[in-house]
């Protein structure tokens, strides 16, 4: 076996298993790339290295574009739980009592076992309040009809 071939291999497989070790999906597009450069160089054995290396940079440039252009932005749309990790947003629509009331625009809500800041209309304890969006630890919240 030659070198260069050989050399291809070993790097199609150390970018595979770096992609493994740290997920990100961009090592993955480079070891496509090193494996085409391995499959070329295997089937034409005189290409010479610095051709070689133009080719590896040039397939890793278009393999990344590929996956920027087609996988990238559909990821995204896929998910059955898209609020997933964005509490607050997860909370939009629910309607729970006030365990403080509301007094000057302030008060206070639990959900589960938690406890949420809440702004919105002056309102008693106990009052059914509709979560109308938020930030952060706060909710914005008006009287549930």
């Amino acid at each position: 076996m030659r070198w260069d071939v050989f050399g291809w291999a070993a790097l199609a497989m150390l970018l595979f298993a770096a992609e493994a070790l740290a997920p990100g999906a961009f090592m993955l597009w480079l070891g496509f790339a090193a494996v085409a450069v391995f499959a070329a160089v295997w089937i034409i054995p005189d290409i010479p290295l610095v051709a070689q290396a133009a080719a590896f940079v040039v397939l890793s440039f278009a393999s990344i574009q590929v996956y920027r252009t087609w996988f990238r932005g559909r990821e995204k749309d896929q998910s059955d739980q898209p609020a997933l990790n964005r509490r607050t947003a997860a909370l939009i629509g629910r309607i729970v009592p006030l365990e403080r009331a509301i007094v000057d625009g302030r008060g206070r809500v639990q959900i589960a076992d938690a406890y949420w800041d809440v702004t919105g209309p002056d309102l008693p304890v106990g009052t059914p309040v509709r979560i109308r969006g938020g930030d952060a630890m706060t909710l914005d919240v008006e009287a549930a009809d």
